[in-house]
């Protein structure tokens, strides 16, 4: 905890885009502050793949491991709690967190990620990073070649039995009642000896969230281990379009090439910018924000 409620930069979000934003402010000698709730939507993931260096670890692991180099840095300051409001004032922005403590900068960034709405299935939230995955470049080679599923309708379907079958090819649509993709569609699926199945689901059975079988509301069942899943999504924190940050069509927060969102002195990275949901995407972009807002804070000092 600090007493020093001014920085040059606050960062919303203290995961892996966050992390790697402060630690390019850092080492820049930016006073920072990292406000984090703890809530990472990839908590329950048993392990992280596809970042080199760090392949197959756990992702709290890697968080961990991320704060301690980051807080090595003396600049840079933490705070667990949650940050439930932000405002435009004279010289910058103000963050009020929920316990009611204030702090003040000259520039925000928003790393606080997406938060997806689960299905209202049973079991589906205990599965959810276990074996219901969103991602096959995160998790396909761990369930290559075996019996799979797609929980999924319309072009979503379609579009994810092209990518799954590269990885597995006991594939199954489940649509969840009545298929909504075109004739055209499911032609080609069907060519693929991809199979197309429109009941409707009552329940996941599984063991500590590892997927058994699927249950369905006329009580028949289809086993499988692993289960594709790309449920809706909103922002984690609404501060961001409560400062009047432009969302896309899709949702996101609108980022320019250099993560700047739509309002002068805000930035933004990781999850909450781009469908690209993987650790080395948030850190990439993380550390590009730091980089780019450090040239804005070098231009502005080097003007004075």
């Amino acid at each position: 905890m600090t007493d020093n409620k001014n920085f040059d930069v606050i960062i919303i979000g203290g995961s892996y885009a966050g992390l790697s934003a402060a630690m390019a402010l850092g080492r820049s000698l930016r006073n920072v502050l990292v406000i984090d709730s703890g809530l990472p939507c990839n908590r329950q993931t048993p392990h992280s793949h596809n970042f080199i260096t760090q392949d197959g670890e756990k992702p709290s692991v890697i968080a961990k491991k991320a704060k301690e180099q980051v807080l090595k840095y003396d600049t840079v300051k933490f705070v667990n709690e949650l940050a439930i409001s932000g405002k435009k004032i004279e010289k910058g922005f103000e963050v009020t967190t929920q316990s009611g403590k204030v702090f003040s900068a000259g520039k925000l960034v928003f790393a606080t990620g997406l938060k997806d709405e689960m299905l209202n299935i049973k079991g589906y939230s205990e599965c959810w990073g276990i074996t219901v995955l969103h991602c096959p470049y995160c998790h396909g080679y761990e369930v290559k070649n075996q019996k799979t599923g797609i929980l999924a309708n319309g072009y979503g379907a379609f579009h994810l039995s092209r990518l799954i079958n590269n990885w597995t090819k006991d594939l199954t649509i489940f649509t969840n009642g009545k298929s909504e993709l075109t004739q055209e569609q499911t032609d080609e699926i069907k060519r693929h000896h991809i199979s197309i199945v429109e009941k409707e689901i009552a329940a996941l059975k599984h063991k500590d969230g590892v997927v058994e079988e699927i249950v369905f509301s006329d009580n028949s069942t289809f086993q499988l281990e692993a289960i594709y899943s790309r449920p809706p999504f909103e922002q984690h924190c609404k501060i961001p379009e409560l400062l009047g940050c432009e969302l896309t069509e899709q949702g996101l927060i609108k980022v320019d090439a250099f993560q700047k969102t739509t309002v002068d002195n805000v930035f933004a990275c990781g999850d909450n910018t781009n469908p690209l949901r993987s650790v080395s995407y948030a850190v990439s972009t993380g550390n590009n924000t730091g980089v780019f807002l450090n040239n804005v804070l070098v231009e502005e000092d080097f003007s004075k």
